[in-house]
Formats: structure tokens, C-alpha cells, sequence
């Protein structure tokens, strides 16, 4: 989070005419004379007093050379009171600009901790602008324009809720950043992904997410779990950083279920692993692709093998639960999943078998 709170920014300054001109009176001079014993021009003397014109350091050497006080003390004088200035403009400007806060989902990424509350709307707008990483509301709509929209897989079905989309992608760029991973193999990812599949079973969250951020570092990916935030209805997201060298997996846990979580899960491997570094993703309800089916299918025979399922359906009597849990040991994944296959594929009705679901809550 940013430190700025703790630096002193005043909100006045003093220009150096003003101190020019208190010299000039000390010493009992015209400002006619000053001109004559510095080699400037009155014009000069006159706009610097009226801070119409910069006190340049080679006028600093000057007024060094006339009154004896240093170079750097004029200098610094300048600097100041230019850096006074800018910070007046951008005060104005963010002034101008904090309507644009109240499209930013503000509350929820303070709730969540991504970002300090600041004391007024203008501090929390420079505190929104520094974590999207951008100079103004302009620019962040134009590096979704140009960045996201360009690189992630039909990303227009969120324009209208863009920045909220933006900062859930943005906080996971955030936690991958923290995440060491060595250069991408596609061989020991392809291993990594059955020993994620064995962790199926596991019924502690906490322990999965620690798990996969592990074992997947050492294949080039950083998986980070970021909470869902409101109407952005994004349950994954997939893209390349560092050069194409780094892929970053990241989850929401929408869905609150392991039978959700671990299709979520496979359906961004297969992202990565067969659909190249080129395109992004972003995963949301109600969208379907070519790629986003491939995933699906990739996610649903992964956990699942095709075959073994077939043979289960064709002996299973339809409602009983027990086959379930027998069948879901045989191949080794948690009966949660099955059940959510068999819901999920109209085998079973959505409200029953749902008690061999194991329950997932998710914190940063």
C-alpha cells in the first residue's frame, strides 16, 4: 500500500519574487539597479517579482554574486514553489475528476485492503489513480482500450463495468508480482496438473491455495486468488506477463463449492496449455467461445475420464448417493465433483446429493 500519508505536503508557497523583492528592499535598491549589477534585463527583474517568469539558475549564480545568499537557497526557493504549483493543478484537476470515483467499486477494495481510505475524495482519487498505475481516469479507460481490450478474448462484454474488471485483474497482477516462478515448462505442467488433481480430496481451503501457488510456481505459473467483485460476475482469468515468460492463473471462487472451484481451476489450465500466449482470458457466466468450450471439456474429462463416467451412468440407478461417493474414490477426486458433474449434465436434480459438496470460502 502507498506510503504517501506520511509526507508533508503543504499547501502554500512562497514565490521567490516575493523573497527577491524583500532583498532588493533590504539592501535599498531600485529594481533598475538590480538589473544593472546582475546583467538582466528590468523586464527580467520585474516578471520574476511578479512570478510571471522562472528564476532560472544561472539568475540564482547571479543573485548569489549581489546579495551573498547561495545559489541553491534561490534554487531551492524555485523548486518549490514550481512543485506547488503542479500539485495546485493536479489538486484542480482531481477535483474535476472525483465523479469518476463513484464508478470505481472504492468500498469494496478498501473492505478488502487492496487500497487505503483516504481522507477526501481528492486523496482517495490519487490513491485509486497510483493503484491502477495510471496519471488520470483518462488514461486507465484508454489502457483497457488498448491493452486489455486488446489482449484478453472478447473482453468488450465488460465494457460497462470496466474498471471494477480492471481492478479485480489488477489485484492479481499485484499478488503474481510477489509470486517467484522459474521460466514456463509445459512438460512439468502437464505433471503438476494430476497432482493438483489429487488434491480434490482436500476439504481445507487454505491449504489448497497454498498448495497450488507452490507447485505451479515451479512451472512457470502464478496462480492467485483474488476475491469477486460486485457485477463483475468473473469467476477466471488467464494471461502472459514478463515477456510471455510468466502465466498468471487467477480465481475468484464465485461459486463457493469444490465441485466449481476445481472445473474453474482445469477450465484456466487449458487455457494455458493449449491456447497459446497470445490471447488472454477472462472467464464470466453466461459466455461461450470455441476456446471456452474446449476448456470445458478439457476441465469436465480431466477430472472425470469420459469412459469411466459412461460406465458409471450405465450401471448407476439414478438417485442414489453411495455409488457416488464409491465411484468418486475409484477414480480419485472428491464426490462433491461427481455430483456436480451428474447436476450439471441433468443426471441428478440441482438440490440433491449437494451435502457431498465440500464448502470453500476464500481469503487473500
Amino acid at each position: 500500500m502507498s506510503n504517501a500519508k506520511n509526507i508533508f505536503s503543504p499547501d502554500y508557497s512562497v514565490p521567490p519574487g516575493e523573497i527577491l523583492e524583500e532583498y532588493i528592499d533590504a539592501y535599498e535598491m531600485t529594481q533598475k539597479e538590480l538589473a544593472v549589477r546582475t546583467g538582466l534585463t528590468p523586464k527580467t527583474i520585474n516578471e520574476i517579482i511578479q512570478a510571471k517568469a522562472p528564476l532560472t539558475q544561472e539568475t540564482a549564480l547571479k543573485l548569489e554574486r549581489v546579495f551573498g545568499k547561495p545559489a541553491m537557497f534561490w534554487n531551492n526557493l524555485e523548486q518549490m514553489y514550481q512543485e506547488h504549483c503542479k500539485r495546485q493543478e493536479e489538486k484542480e484537476r482531481f477535483e474535476k475528476n472525483t465523479k469518476w470515483l463513484k464508478e470505481v467499486p472504492v468500498r469494496e477494495m478498501i473492505k478488502n485492503g487492496w487500497i487505503e481510505k483516504g481522507d477526501n475524495p481528492t486523496k482517495q482519487l490519487g490513491i485509486v489513480l497510483n493503484f491502477y498505475q495510471v496519471d488520470s481516469p483518462e488514461a486507465q479507460e484508454e489502457v483497457w482500450n488498448e491493452c486489455q481490450a486488446a489482449n484478453f478474448h472478447d473482453s468488450d462484454r465488460f465494457t460497462k463495468n470496466y474498471l471494477a474488471v480492471s481492478a479485480w485483474l489488477r489485484r492479481g497482477e499485484i499478488l503474481a508480482q510477489k509470486i517467484n516462478c522459474r521460466p514456463y515448462d509445459k512438460q512439468l505442467f502437464k505433471q503438476k496438473l494430476q497432482d493438483a488433481k489429487n488434491l480434490t480430496t482436500c476439504a481445507d481451503f487454505n491449504v489448497i491455495q497454498s498448495r497450488l501457488v507452490s507447485m505451479f510456481s515451479d512451472t512457470g505459473i502464478a496462480v492467485v486468488f483474488v476475491q469477486e467483485l460486485k457485477k463483475t460476475h468473473v469467476w477466471g482469468a488467464t494471461r502472459w506477463i514478463r515477456g510471455k515468460k510468466k502465466a498468471v492463473m487467477q480465481l475468484s471462487l464465485r461459486y463457493k463449492t469444490n465441485d466449481h472451484f476445481w472445473f474453474t481451476f482445469f477450465h484456466e489450465a487449458c487455457h494455458i496449455l493449449k491456447h497459446g500466449k497470445s490471447n488472454a482470458f477472462i472467464d464470466s457466466d453466461s459466455y461461450t467461445s470455441e476456446k471456452e468450450e474446449e476448456a470445458n471439456s478439457f476441465a469436465a474429462d480431466f477430472l472425470i475420464p469420459p469412459k469411466e463416467f459412461q460406465r458409471f451412468i450405465q450401471k448407476w440407478d439414478g438417485k442414489s448417493l453411495a455409488p457416488i461417493e464409491r465411484f468418486a474414490e475409484s477414480i480419485g477426486i472428491s464426490p462433491g465433483i461427481v455430483v456436480g458433474r451428474l447436476q450439471h449434465d441433468k443426471y441428478l436434480k440441482q438440490n440433491i446429493g449437494n451435502k457431498l459438496k465440500i464448502s470453500f470460502s476464500l481469503t487473500e
